[in-house]
């Protein structure tokens, strides 16, 4: 092994994974060594190197390995992957990696179709479930052609009966055709809408009126002499009414619905024979028509719409539309004002609801409009289809302008046919023990497997016999989610609103279920959003994925998490250029033995120091009033001003729902007029306050690799100016655009400046291969010559943060940007390194400099929602005193976060709880970390007591 102080490890032939002169990235040259079937944690430093070996190194060159694999005729759809850069790799077992960044942004996906549970549960449904009428709420029956003979010779036995088909169910029309087809075939007699008339010819209905049509298929007597007659009459009757029959009782008017499929006895009803698709919200057959399976449909934001209603239509009051002109949507309005007696010139608030109504959705009714250009004199009939129809319509194939234009005057609602369920009021009436799917799908896990433990005993024999082994699957998989500390979430949670540590541990829990040998999982912090309490569950499960007889390792800082591992590779011992060694490795208490910073914090010789006393803030507060949203309980905080504040609670309780659904939105909705909804609140107070928002997430800084942290904090501007003002620039006549790799003219015209070409994968993600012509230079030979004290812009471009704060500081403007960079712990990355390649911590910290780099106003209002992700202890620290500069320059900090280290250091601490899910959503306490310890109804408390006194 290459590295300052050789580490001897010695290992048995086949016992273990071996890597010879890694040098991917920053790696230099290392050979390591990582025990087979055990679990190996890889930490270290921010940037010194961590994923370049696990994921970049040993995952890149398992994925090769098994394409290659592939007959020559499916890699040539694929492409070809490039070996990793390094010498061998010994021992390999097939690679699963499960990363943050493969969290699905499809709506459609949930917790319970990526989980495969979703699938169990409409299996479970489609075989096991009892249908109930949505009418009357009488369980749904369904007969044989022998049952409903005998069921008319019972019911109806000596009376005169008529047996009719039914053609027509609540449908407009004037049915000509149907009659005529009819009386042709020979029948005499239907039913309109409750009264038997003869078809006459020429016979139409009233078109606009909703109608019920039963054909007169026969009428006699019930007796079981005449058994045959009825039989063909039924028979007959299932024909032409779809296995639907009605027997009117002619004396008493009593009728009685009988179906071959499932029917509602009283009103007729019938529903399709359920099957698995019928449960399915991305399926048309399961999916509410309203909605189409997504639970949300847009309607109008009248309030974007109108932002005044004091203001007249002539004087732009409805936004879209602006001030009168002199066409034909103005001449449509004015119509429509003349019809119903009122100006453009009045308000919009006195103009009558009806009219206003048109004006925004349209109208059926033809619109007779007047031209009135002078001289011309012509009336139109036109059909107006309202303001939202004409601003734009929002299909494909409407541009990305048009759809955003139009958008910004709609918002997302609950849809108010299934209420949000996504399904079909038929499917929602499947019940098992009077619960439907949609039920279900909304419980809480640790709620949904109590369900699951108990229902068998209310279930029937039959329902017993089709369900046993589908719950006892439902149960197992429920089970190992539960293990990973995810028991808030519930099935049918989106897809899009998971963090990249939740959407990690329900792969994990996919695979623990999956049961395979042999395999080599990566993980890429897996502990992150999870609370102290839950971190030995997730523990557990990997000590289950390596019992099972698979090899596990967890690129990782979490501390529990390195003291529980079989084995630990620590790589340092800087960031960047200066890490890429190993420096310790072996068992976890070898590891403590050790020189390394990483042992120097887990033997405490190193400790982020606790404030000497808590800041008094500036005696201001916001006041957030009856917040509801979500599982929040009718919750009603104080946020102290000029403080540093922890929003703590274990995973599920509610604490984004606080701050980035309700607080946040507020707040962007009055400075930024956001359109982005807040939950449900009473009331808030104290907005004056502050003058500014901003929220720094860890949402990709771009979705290409044209994307960097130099174009996203506008340092590569000034950059590109600094090379416009060179001797040689103003000799050729560069200007600045010259310089920038987005535009034609100096950038390398093979790759468009990506200095990468993208080789679609099909069905794998995107590969990004080097360009061939700049060489992943980005920029055209001609460009490339100009140079600034020796080095290209594509050399400032590979500069690392570090180096470049040294370059530039003769540079205030540029200088001043960079070391912000540099003070939230990311002077390891590129200028120029791509986003797709930063994670969501370093995205965080980027977007954090750039919001640092900015001029602050000591009214400022910070929220970041876990900024220690990928953070080692000395990051955290660093990170801790950019933070506490925020504030102690009058700023206000709101931190969501689980470590320790950062809570202990708060201000301020807003804990909710107790639970998760169903069981959180409550204040549990507020106050310093010296006042919230004493509650003992918080796990945060708990811990953090124990923190404190170390």
């Amino acid at each position: 092994m290459k590295s300052n102080e050789p580490i001897e490890v010695v290992f048995t032939e086949e016992e273990y994974i071996s890597v010879f002169g890694a040098r991917e990235h920053n790696l230099k040259n290392i050979d390591v060594t990582i025990p087979r079937n055990k679990l190996t944690v890889i930490t270290g430093l921010s940037g010194s190197g961590k994923s370049s070996l696990a994921f970049d190194t040993i995952y890149a060159e398992g994925q090769r390995r098994y394409f290659e694999t592939f007959s020559a005729y499916a890699r040539q759809f694929l492409g070809s992957m490039e070996r990793p850069d390094v010498d061998k790799i010994t021992g390999l077992s097939p690679v699963i990696a499960i990363e943050q960044k493969t969290t699905n942004k499809n709506p459609r996906s949930t917790v319970g179709t990526i989980t495969d549970i979703y699938d169990f549960l409409r299996l479970l449904y489609a075989r096991a479930s009892i249908a109930y009428s949505y009418e009357t709420g009488e369980a749904m029956v369904k007969y044989s052609d022998d049952q409903i003979i005998a069921l008319i010779q019972e019911k109806f036995a000596g009376k005169r009966v008529a047996i009719l088909a039914p053609l027509v169910k609540g449908r407009k029309g004037h049915y000509k055709e149907l009659f005529e087809q009819l009386r042709r075939k020979g029948f005499l007699h239907v039913r309109i809408d409750g009264e038997v008339v003869e078809m006459r010819s020429a016979m139409k209905l009233d078109r606009y009126k909703v109608h019920f049509i039963e054909l007169l298929i026969d009428k006699f007597p019930v007796n079981e002499a005449d058994t045959k007659r009825l039989r063909e009459s039924v028979q007959a009757a299932m024909k032409l009414g779809e296995n639907t029959i009605v027997v009117l009782d002619i004396d008493s008017k009593e009728q009685r619905y009988f179906s071959r499929h499932l029917m509602c006895p009283t009103t007729g009803i019938s529903y399709n024979e359920p099957a698995p698709h019928s449960f399915s919200f991305n399926s048309p057959q399961g999916a509410c028509p309203r909605c189409n399976g997504l639970g949300t449909v847009s309607e109008v934001h009248l309030e974007a719409l109108i932002p005044d209603p004091k203001t007249s239509i002539k004087k732009g009051g409805i936004k879209p539309l602006g001030p009168y002109k002199n066409n034909l949507i103005f001449w449509q309005l004015q119509a429509i004002a003349e019809k119903h007696g009122f100006t453009l010139d009045d308000p919009i608030e006195d103009i009558p609801e009806d009219a206003l109504s048109i004006i925004l959705y349209g109208s059926e009714e033809p619109l007779r409009v007047k031209s009135p250009v002078q001289g011309v004199n012509t009336t139109y009939k036109l059909n107006f289809g309202g303001v939202l129809d004409i601003i734009g319509p929002n299909d494909d194939e409407s541009s990305a302008k048009s759809k955003r234009e139009t958008e910004q005057y709609l918002r997302l609602t609950t849809c108010p046919d299934c209420n949000g369920a996504r399904l079909k009021k038929e499917v929602l009436n499947f019940r098992m023990v009077d619960k439907n799917i949609a039920e279900l799908s909304k419980m809480d896990l640790t709620a949904l497997y109590d369900w699951f433990s108990t229902v068998e005993k209310d279930l029937t024999v039959k329902q017993l016999a089709i369900a046993k082994e589908i719950i006892k699957e439902i149960r197992e998989r429920l089970r190992f989610l539960l293990d990973v500390g995810l028991s808030y979430l519930a099935l049918n949670r989106s897809a899009q609103s998971l963090s990249g540590g939740e959407s990690q541990r329900i792969r994990l829990a996919t695979q623990i279920g999956s049961q395979l040998v042999n395999v080599l999982y990566i993980l890429d912090e897996p502990s992150i959003g999870l609370h102290q309490r839950d971190n030995h569950k997730l523990i557990h499960s990997l000590k289950q994925l390596r019992d099972a007889g698979n090899s596990v390792i967890v690129v990782e800082h979490d501390e529990d998490m390195i003291l529980a591992a079989d084995y630990v590779v620590d790589l340092g011992p800087h960031a960047g250029r200066r890490g890429g060694l190993i420096v310790a490795q072996g068992t976890p208490e070898e590891i403590l033995k050790s020189d390394s910073l990483t042992a120097h914090y887990l033997n405490r010789k190193l400790k982020i120091p606790i404030p000497l006393e808590r800041r008094a803030g500036n005696g201001k507060s916001i006041h957030l009033n009856g917040a509801t949203g979500h599982n929040l309980r009718n919750v009603s905080v104080e946020i102290p001003l000029g403080k540093l504040i922890c929003v703590t609670g274990v995973s599920g309780s509610g604490k984004s729902s606080l701050i980035n659904e309700t607080l946040q939105p507020i707040l962007s909705k009055h400075f930024y007029r956001s359109h982005k909804e807040p939950l449900p609140y009473k009331s808030i107070e104290g907005i004056k306050d502050i003058d500014k928002v901003i929220e720094v997430n860890q949402s990709p800084l771009g979705r290409t690799p044209r994307s960097n942290p130099s174009t996203y904090t506008g340092v590569f501007s000034d950059i590109r100016k600094l090379f416009e003002m060179t001797p040689e620039a103003k000799i050729r006549g560069y200007k600045a655009g010259r310089f920038s790799f987005n535009v034609k003219g100096g950038r390398c015209e093979e790759c468009g400046g990506a200095g990468v070409q993208t080789i679609e994968m099909n069905f794998l993600p995107d590969v990004y291969v080097e360009c061939k012509v700049c060489r992943g230079r980005r920029y055209n030979r001609e460009t490339l010559e100009v140079k600034y004290r020796g080095k290209s812009i594509s050399d400032v471009l590979d500069m690392t943060i570090n180096t470049a704060v040294e370059f530039f500081e003769p540079m205030p403007a540029i200088y001043q940007k960079l070391k912000t960079i540099q003070e939230v712990g990311l002077g390891y990355i590129t200028l120029g390194q791509p986003s797709t390649t930063l994670s969501g911590g370093e995205s965080q910290r980027v977007k954090l400099a750039a919001e640092l780099a900015r001029r602050d106003t000591g009214k400022t209002l910070y929220i970041l929602d876990e900024p220690t992700t990928g953070l080692h202890f000395e990051d955290v620290r660093v990170l801790m005193d950019v933070l506490n500069r925020l504030v102690d320059k009058g700023n206000t900090v709101i931190v969501i976060e689980h470590n320790l280290d950062v809570i202990k250091m708060a201000d301020h601490i807003i804990d909710m709880g107790k639970e998760g899910g169903a069981g959180g959503g409550e204040l549990l306490c507020a106050g310093t970390p010296e006042d919230i310890i004493h509650n003992t109804d918080s796990y945060t408390a708990h811990f953090l007591k124990d923190y404190l006194s170390r």
